[in-house]
């Protein structure tokens, strides 16, 4: 070795044994994820279910061309995200990157198609070339994902704030693993979970829950309605039960059916509207109305499982827009929109699979709620008010003009209200030496469902201190909306988003959802301390350069002339 170096052919040798390494290396590749937020190493359940593909995915994103800066960081991201998934897979693994077309020829994507699939354009402007003005077009985040002769589309950028600008962007690359991870296992996945919603006690069944019905659970799950004074108990092949915006009140059998349906292992999303507050009832009045409670008998159930919705309303500064009357034009009314309190756009202030990296989830006469002592079960908050909120306490005068001064807005000065909790843990039944032998005698024998006081394992459950966050407001000229629209602004809220994480949390083992967790963080410079030091790194960027070429300049004629002087 120390005559291969000292000979002149030195260089020659270190070139063929860099190569000789590198080939190598490629028969034992070694990935090392350098960064601090992991954000090239995939979760084990991601790794599970790529290792475990039986046939080949094909994955094409439309993320090409000219695009502005933020958007190509993205299509970086995503291309080494999908390189991450074709090194685990490298045969069932197909990815590339196309630009959709207005008119597709033969093998061409077109962007209507690819609106029909579901995935939204978004405007940006570009500089085609240096020099030119810029222009407007359409581009389409978003992938197409095919198997099996089944096809799916991916929105990169669903569910985020379009208005948060850079942060969305980077939130949509911390959501790229789950994003594309989860529509390989929809389309891989042979049986769905069974979605039930309860029936019975008044909730709807109107054209207010077309969205949720026909749009989110039908299409991804399979559905049925649960008659709860039908069946003598809730079947067990329902995954999952939700419980939206009961009217009328439970009864104790009812509430035994609820709670050993929760025994037994079963889910339940609860949505529930402790107070009687709607829009109707202001509209036909035109003036306050008091918001009173419906006693849906149902407190106790929930305080034993650890939570408890309170008699109240939330309001919050940080809220939707809805046309008001502000004054008169001539004889006409003059309307203009403005924010009503009553109505909070909802947060996750925390990191957690089902409500993080997410835009805001809108809710309608949302109730505050807290938490109870209930031995081994651990709550999330999943969603709660911003930092400048209040609550009304029942009776709850609903006004119009409840911001009339600036006072009124000094009194807002509660913080993060919880409004939806997750609930785990092993949950005891309410009815716990409660029941008489000859009905525990009767479960056991006709009914094959025997009394349980407490869940086998550890199970699960979401209440959400608003039945209105699932709902959809219904036009006569476009008929039913989606979940979480406004139609007078037409901003998309993240309602279906929440729905759809929830009901994945609670009946998908496979932890794929955990990946939403994920967070990147943003190192942007610090605006004050630029201004204060710009003068001097100009300096450095522009005299280093000069500088260092000079001194290199002056030690290389010092080298010469001491060498051959």
């Amino acid at each position: 070795m120390k005559k291969i170096l000292q000979s002149k052919y030195w260089w020659l040798a270190c070139i063929l044994g860099v190569v000789a390494i590198n080939y190598i290396a490629s028969f034992v590749p070694v990935r090392t994820d350098l960064t601090q937020e992991k954000r090239y190493t995939l979760s084990n359940a991601t790794k599970q279910l790529i290792k475990g593909l039986g046939d080949r995915v094909t994955i094409t994103v439309f993320l090409d061309g000219e695009m502005p800066a933020g958007f190509k960081k993205l299509a970086n991201s995503t291309r080494e995200m999908l390189q991450e998934f074709k090194a685990l897979s490298t045969t069932n693994i197909q990815f590339s990157f196309e630009k959709p077309v207005a008119q597709a020829m033969a093998g061409e994507i077109s962007t209507d198609s690819l609106m029909k699939l579901g995935l939204r354009p978004t405007n940006v402007r570009v500089r085609a070339k240096a020099g030119e003005a810029e222009e407007q077009r359409y581009l389409f985040p978003g992938a197409l994902l095919s198997y099996d002769g089944r096809t799916i589309a991916v929105d990169l950028l669903q569910g985020q704030d379009m208005t948060g600008g850079i942060q969305s962007l980077n939130n949509a690359e911390a959501l790229l693993e789950y994003k594309f991870a989860h529509a390989i296992q929809k389309l891989t996945t042979e049986k769905v979970p069974n979605i039930g919603y309860l029936v019975g006690n008044g909730e709807p069944l109107s054209y207010n829950v077309y969205d949720l019905i026909e749009r989110t659970l039908k299409p991804s799950y399979g559905f049925g309605f649960v008659p709860i004074d039908s069946v003598k108990f809730i079947p067990s092949d329902f995954n999952a039960l939700l419980v939206v915006k009961p009217a009328i009140p439970f009864t104790d059998e009812q509430k035994l059916k609820l709670d050993q349906y929760v025994m037994q292992g079963g889910k339940v999303i609860w949505l529930i509207d402790k107070l009687y507050a709607e829009m109707d009832s202001l509209m036909r009045r035109q003036s306050d109305f008091v918001a009173f409670d419906r006693d849906l008998n149902l407190d106790d159930l929930l305080f034993k499982y650890g939570v408890r919705i309170n008699g109240d309303l939330v309001q919050d500064l940080q809220a939707d827009q809805l046309p008001m009357v502000v004054g008169n034009y001539g004889d006409k009314p003059q309307m203009d929109l403005q924010l009503w309190p009553y109505f909070p756009l909802l947060n996750a202030y925390n990191n957690n699979p089902v409500s993080g990296n997410m835009d805001r989830v809108l809710s309608i006469f949302p109730n505050s709620m807290d938490t109870v002592k209930a031995p081994g079960i651990r709550k999330t908050v999943l969603l709660a008010s911003s930092a400048n909120s209040r609550t009304l306490v029942t009776p709850a005068i609903v006004s119009l003009n409840s911001l009339k001064t600036e006072d009124d807005q000094k009194s807002f000065n509660r913080q993060h209200i919880p409004v939806a909790m997750l609930l785990e843990g092993r949950f005891t039944s309410l009815y716990t030496n409660r029941l008489s032998q000859s009905l525990m005698d009767t479960m056991a024998g006709l009914y094959k469902q025997p009394f349980r006081a407490a869940t086998a394992e550890e199970s699960k459950m979401i209440v959400v201190a608003d039945g209105d966050i699932v709902s959809n407001v219904f036009t006569q000229k476009e008929g039913p909306l989606p979940m979480g629209y406004n139609q007078f602004t037409n901003y998309q809220y993240a309602n279906r988003e929440f729905l759809l994480n929830s009901i994945e949390y609670l009946v998908n083992p496979s932890g794929i959802l955990d990946t939403r967790s994920k967070s990147y963080e943003l190192r942007q410079l610090d605006p004050a301390a630029v201004e204060d030091s710009k003068t001097f790194w100009q300096i450095i960027n522009i005299a280093g350069p000069v500088l260092l070429v000079l001194l290199f300049g002056v030690i290389g004629q010092a080298l010469r002339k001491k060498k051959y002087q």
